[in-house]
């Protein structure tokens, strides 16, 4: 058998596929190579991005078509192509976002009503957006029926919602591409669509004809060439088992058996998949020799259905289950609904239910469908090297973990038919729609009778399966069912029987959050039991989850967490200077969604080109001894190691940092600093082969005379380890403190809040592409934020001057200032291998390592001391404050000054305060969107919220009382205050707070959670205060000959719609000399910064870099009006009609006129700093008995002054809202006790997805008084909203204080609640037993009225 795959590989068939259309072979690849790096390296398809390499971001999904030529029938779904093997697509049709529409053929209508609803930011995600749509909308348009309306598909409101649940995406807030989703439902009111670009809100009648025409099966998935290729090899003789480049493809069971005994078979280089997810879970470790696709074994594809259950073969999709059990009985329907809320659709689509049992067995996967499958009596049927068996799924999951020769063939699952049998299955995690792992979940059936005496359900027979808890496997709690057995459901049954399950549910040690877990299945098991209770709960505060309208009134139907998504925006628009002040779309949204816009892993790789991937310490603070690998087939591809050696003589071991603040070393050079420094790169002739080959490395440490390392800020604080903040950067006190506590009735001395990190989910990693030129120069494609510091640091880490470096940037991925100071590294490391090994490098960071070196957001600690009147009146308040800012300044000694300045939003008669910026053992910490202001502005609402709790006063009381005066503003804020008319917070406040809408929504909130016991609700109003800076800031305008217009800014395209309001204000700027300032529009294109080309770029950053590239735009502008316009008047005077554009420039070129000027605007020294206003008023419900939140409804209102472009601006203030939602709830940035980041990646670091955003999601921009200070009186809008994120925190605190108050006299109802405010802690807070007390209580009461006999 040793030769059977050689001589089988001669008559082998190569992997043919279609790629939009185009015929492709995939020969002499890897046999590990994914779609997605197939299609990024062998074909010109650039839409599919990596964002994540495990199925959790949708950046990468794309439409994979097979045909049946039996049948003739061709059947589409999604998928992950990062996970999806090439090797395993033999004859598919594979779709992208460009093969669906693009610049040459035309836009599809999903890519064009993705840009009108502008929901397209940074661009990165758009085109797995795109792709995620249209296969919903395939798959809508597929069955039989009534056909939709014209220019609609089949598609439903809610299926449009859940179309997209498994796409991450950091910078819209995802409610416009939830809209552009909706715009295609046959269900939608399109009126109650957002902000778009084909109807004015308010005025025009919204209609379907004005959207782009949509009509199903427009797009051919698969070609007819391989419909004919594939009935053309029918009668052919059978396909060998062997394919090429190490890929086997068995058809029977004896096949596989034939491979498993060849000689050159062996587990660790040898993969058996049926659709490679499990590798999003569990990353390869090394690279694999051969991998065997078991798919085409007809037993493991089996779908068999009869009145004794149904059998579904192991590698049967999730997809495809969920299709075959919701065609079943009630059990089989739950089955089905569960199984709907694992992973997302794409990678439904084709992960197999088998596989996801087998890692259950195998690998102690947390797996949802093997604790559903155990509750529901199924058998598996599993094939070993000798023998086929039959075993229960509880006999399966607990034999020990399965040979790799052991396949599991088929599941079954038994009829159980609908008399007297109850099924209900739980899971909780941070995602309701799914695309999370539970924290724990659950399966119970129970078959009961009824008690003719009592009328009360008898149980007879009953099964509690448990799982993801953290034990090895899902297991039955079988003392709790033997206990219930025969019983009648009471409440001191149920306490004795969550006592039992107490004893039994115990997380393995090292398992997060082990109370919450064990009190979640506590609660699982008093639901299930308290519905067979026989209306146990009185009615009024049932377990059952209360329903909600958006208002706050109720409805018994539709519980809040499935309630659809709804949105209302209020915006002002300003026709004074034409087209700035229009809502127009943003620049390249469509080639964005199409996949052609061009990111720095786009570029095409030059010839003789490298990669590079980091070798990382795991040690905070160690020699390192050295760095081997270990013998593999991954270590074979190392070319060479990249290390502080390397760096030519003359440079600098520096990897970021700014001269008059402090730098940070590129390499850990004998001592590593802190855990995740980069201490080598390892080079090689893929990026896969760099990822690989880094995880063979073995770094040896020593820790011989080293102190230990500082790690929190507790740590730094002890050994007195500071960085200082510069004199002209540090805040100052107001008032005197002193005085202020001595004038005051009432003090708390000790109040204290700690708010943790938090990572930036840019969407595209860092990454460069560096290529080294003639004469010591260098060309660095870089993803950055700065442009000019990048060079800078290049230039000084190789030891050249500045001119020889020239950097290059299009556009970013996304920022949020994680493309600031930490894409610097990147970039120096592709320099410095590029100089050594004399060829192109580049590095695209793998999503782990990315989370690991970033940094994030600053932790901060604070306590405080507080003086106030009786009557809410604060006097005084001093601030003790730690930060952690890491192992080097990087940008930190700005955040004490902007958490100060927003920690001033209110009045506090007198602040003092004490900073201390700790120097730790870990990552550097860097500027994350709103920097130290919005850790600052939470601070302030915890003391407010304390000294209202304190007075046992109304919070928004409390908060209107010390909102600022005019003088008070001035007295906190300097000239920053500016003039009172544009002080708008009190009038922004008193609209949300002080409204009768307000009024009774509180009072419709205090009504529900007097009739819900589990359910609370809380809302709270919130204001902001955000101080921002001006800067010098330079720009150019180039009129080339025909006309058209190239114009250059120093700041970068982050998705911050940049490039697209520098269009307008060049049209504006311009239309003097062109009246048609709309059709000037057309004309302008801004390029890529380029450091050679317009120096002094300064950053992207600080939320005022569109508005002063504006600014120097018109300067610009101004300088070329006045050169033609004596051109124009003397072409007018000739003519008697108004100059045509294209003349008065070919005019301009015969009289030799300088048609490019360059400006480099500085703001007046008086006016550097302004002040931006806001607030929002949130309304949360929360489940006493999870922990989940669900945001109900969230009205912001935000002063954007006379806004360049209100659709940009909307879609800043609601992504950056929704990025805080982010911060204050699910994103919990964790680290080891090494301080080593291990929530590093999409399965456990958790963005906010559209199904946590609110439900119902208000905008209002509001227009203050005019500033002609300002540029053209607008007002910046890329960070300052986040900070209103705050009031779902808030809300939640009320809603916690409400459970309090019901489950515990004696709870106190001050309380600290810290950020993040996970699940696990909103639970603690609410109490983790208030279950058991409960029941106690109840049962108390049972005994009390019982007659003693």
């Amino acid at each position: 058998m040793g030769s059977l795959g050689k001589d089988a590989a001669g008559a082998a068939e190569r992997v043919v596929l279609a790629v939009n259309g185009v015929r492709r072979e995939a020969a002499g690849v890897d046999p590990s190579t994914t779609l997605l790096e197939f299609l990024r390296t062998r074909t010109p398809v650039r839409g599919p991005k990596l964002g994540c390499g495990e199925g959790g971001c949708g950046a990468c999904v794309v439409l994979i078509s097979k045909y049946d030529p039996a049948t003739d029938e061709v059947t589409e779904f999604s998928a992950s192509s990062c996970l999806t093997l090439v090797g395993s697509l033999n004859h598919c049709s594979v779709t992208t976002s460009e093969g669906i529409g693009n610049t040459r053929d035309g836009y599809h209508p999903v890519q064009q009503r993705l840009a009108g609803f502008h929901a397209s930011q940074c661009g990165f995600c758009t085109p797995g957006m795109c792709m995620s749509i249209f296969s919903a909308l395939v798959k809508a348009d597929k069955p039989d029926g009534p056909a939709p309306p014209t220019g609609f598909s089949k598609l439903t409101c809610s299926e449009a919602e859940h179309a997209i649940s498994g796409n991450l995406c950091r910078c819209t807030g995802y409610r416009p591409i939830l809209d552009t989703c909706k715009s295609f439902a046959a269900d939608v009111d399109l009126e109650d669509l957002g902000l778009n670009s084909f109807w004015k809100k308010g005025t025009d009648r919204a209609d379907v004809g004005k959207l782009p025409e949509y009509s199903s099966g427009a797009v051919c998935t698969f070609p007819e060439f391989l419909k004919s290729e594939i009935k053309g090899q029918m009668n052919d003789i059978p396909a060998p088992i062997a394919g090429q480049d190490g890929w086997y493809y068995p058809k029977s069971i004896e096949e596989l058996h034939s491979l498993f005994d060849s000689n050159w078979f062996d587990e660790n280089l040898v993969k058996i998949v049926a659709s490679n997810t499990g590798a999003g879970v569990y990353k390869d470790q090394d690279l694999y020799d051969k991998y065997i696709d078991i798919k085409g074994i007809p037993e493991l594809s089996v779908i068999h259905s009869s009145n004794k259950g149904v059998e579904i073969g192991a590698a049967i999709s999730i997809s495809k289950a969920i299709q075959v059990f919701s065609d079943g009985t009630p059990v089989f329907r739950k089955i089905a609904g569960h199984l709907g809320k694992v992973a997302s659709p794409f990678v439904r689509n084709t992960a197999t239910v088998g596989g996801n049992v087998i890692m259950a067995q195998r690998l102690q996967f947390p797996s949802d469908i093997a604790t559903v499958l155990l509750a529901a009596g199924s058998t598996v049927t599993i094939q070993t090297a000798s023998k086929m068996l039959c075993l229960t799924m509880e006999e399966f999951l607990e034999q020990p973990p399965c040979e790799a020769k052991t396949i599991l063939l088929s599941i079954f699952v038994p009829e159980w038919g609908s008399d007297n049998v109850i099924f209900e299955t739980s899971r909780v995690a941070p995602r309701p729609f799914g695309n999370a792992v539970s924290y724990v979940n659950s399966a119970f059936l129970a078959r009961t009778s009824g008690d003719g005496a009592s009328g009360k359900l008898i149980i007879e027979d009953i099964c509690l399966a448990f799982g993801a808890y953290g034990v090895d496997h899902a297991s039955r709690a079988r003392k709790v069912e033997e206990f219930l057995k025969r019983k009648s459901v009471s409440a001191p049954v149920i306490l004795d029987a969550v006592r039992l399950l107490k004893d039994i549910i115990m997380p393995s040690e090292g398992t997060t959050h082990p109370e919450y877990r064990v009190s979640l299945a506590v609660s699982f098991l008093f639901s299930f039991l308290s519905s067979l209770g026989n209306n146990l709960i009185e009615p009024a505060k049932a377990i059952a989850p209360n329903g909600s309208c958006a208002n706050g009134s109720m409805n018994g139907e539709v519980a809040s967490e499935d309630l659809q998504i709804s949105s209302r925006q209020e915006l002002v628009f300003n026709d004074e200077y034409q087209p700035v002040g229009k809502p127009i779309t943003k620049s390249g949204a469509e080639l964005q969604a199409s996949g052609e816009a061009v990111y720095v892993d786009d570029i095409p790789t030059p010839k003789d080109c490298l990669y590079g991937a980091f070798i990382y310490s795991t040690h905070p603070r160690a020699y390192i001894k050295g760095v081997n690998f270990r013998p593999s087939l991954a270590s074979e591809k190392v070319i060479e190691v990249i290390t502080a050696k390397d760096i030519p003589a003359g440079g600098k071991n520096v990897g970021s940092g700014i001269d008059f603040i402090g730098t940070e070393a590129l390499f850990g050079d004998t001592v590593s600093e802190f855990a995740g420094q980069n201490v080598g790169i390892v080079i090689a002739e893929t990026q896969k082969y760099a990822y690989m080959a880094v995880k063979q490395a073995v770094i040896e440490y020593s820790t011989e005379n080293l102190e230990p390392p500082i790690l929190t800020i507790e740590d730094a604080i002890k050994h007195n380890s500071y960085f200082q903040t510069p004199p002209f950067m540090a805040p100052q006190p107001v008032g005197d403190f002193e005085q202020g506590m001595s004038e005051a009735d009432h003090k708390i001395l000790s109040g204290e809040v700690k708010l943790e990190s938090q990572y930036y989910f840019y969407m595209e990693t860092q990454t460069a592409l560096a290529i080294p030129d003639e004469d010591n120069c260098i060309t660095v494609y870089s993803s950055t934020q700065l442009p000019e510091i990048v060079q800078n640091v290049v230039a000084d880490c190789l030891g050249i001057p500045y001119h020889n470096v020239r950097i290059i940037t299009r556009r970013a991925g996304g920022g949020f200032g994680g493309k600031g100071m930490k894409s610097t590294h990147v970039a120096c490391a592709c320099a410095v291998a590029a100089f050594k090994l004399r060829r192109p490098v580049r590095m695209y960071l793998d999503r782990k390592t990315d989370m690991i070196m970033a940094g994030g957001r600053h932790p901060m600690k604070a306590k405080y001391s507080v003086g106030f009147k009786s009557d809410g009146t604060l006097t005084a308040l001093h601030v003790d404050l730690g930060i952690n800012a890491g192992v080097s300044p990087d940008l930190s000694p700005m955040i004490p000054g902007a958490t100060i300045a927003s920690l001033k939003k209110y009045n506090w008669g007198a602040l003092a305060f004490d900073i201390k910026l700790c120097k730790t053992n870990v990552s550097s910490k860097s500027a994350v969107r709103a920097p130290g202001d919005v850790q600052g502005s939470f601070i302030a609402e915890a003391v407010i919220e304390h000294v209202a709790s304190v007075l046992g006063a109304d919070t928004n009381a409390v908060r209107r009382k010390n909102l600022h005066s005019v003088e008070s503003l001035t007295k906190f804020y300097g000239d920053a205050a500016g003039d009172a008319p544009t002080y708008s917070l009190i009038d922004i406040f008193d609209k949300l707070a002080l409204s009768p809408e307000y009024r009774s929504r509180a009072e419709a909130v205090e009504r529900f959670n007097g009739g819900s016991r589990w359910k609370k609700r809380g809302i709270s109003c919130v204001p902001i205060t955000y101080e921002v800076a001006l800067r010098p800031t330079p720009g150019k305008v180039s009129i080339l000959n025909d006309g058209s217009i190239a114009v250059e800014v120093g700041g970068v395209e982050l998705g911050q719609g940049l490039y697209t309001k520098v269009n307008q204000m060049t049209a504006f700027g311009l239309r003097e000399l062109c009246p048609d300032a709309d059709g000037l529009l057309d004309k302008v294109r801004v390029i890529q910064a380029d450091t050679l080309s317009l120096i002094q770029g300064s950053f992207t950053g600080g939320s005022t870099t569109s508005e002063c590239s504006c600014e120097a735009v018109r300067q610009s502008c101004a300088v070329l009006v006045e050169r033609l316009k004596p051109i124009k008047e003397g072409l007018e005077a000739k003519s008697g009609a108004a100059a045509p554009w294209s003349s008065l420039i070919a005019q301009a070129k015969m009289a030799s006129v300088n048609l490019s000027a360059q400006a480099y605007w500085k703001p007046d020294p008086a006016f550097v700093k302004y002040i931006n206003y806001g607030a929002a008023v949130s309304e949360v419900e929360i489940d006493v008995l999870t922990g989940a939140t669900t945001i109900l409804r969230s009205d912001l209102v935000y002063d954007c002054g006379q806004s360049l472009n209100p659709a940009v601006d909307l879609g800043q203030v609601e992504g950056a809202f929704v990025q805080g939602v982010g911060f204050f709830t699910n994103e919990d940035y964790a680290t080891n006790a090494d301080g080593l980041v291990v929530n590093d990646g999409t399965w456990t670091y958790k963005i906010p997805t559209v199904d946590t955003i609110p439900k119902q999601f208000n905008v209002e921009l509001i227009s203050s008084a005019r500033d002609q200070k300002r540029v053209l009186s607008s007002k910046a809008s890329g960070e300052p909203p986040l900070l209103l994120a705050a009031s779902v925190h808030c809300a939640m605190r009320e809603a916690i204080r409400a459970a309090r108050k019901e489950f515990s006299a004696n709870s106190p109802l001050t309380f600290q609640m810290d950020v993040p405010a996970t699940m696990a802690d909103v639970k603690e807070l609410c109490g983790l037993d208030v279950v058991e007390r409960h029941l106690q209580s109840l049962s108390s009461a049972a005994e009390v009225s019982t007659p003693v006999a």
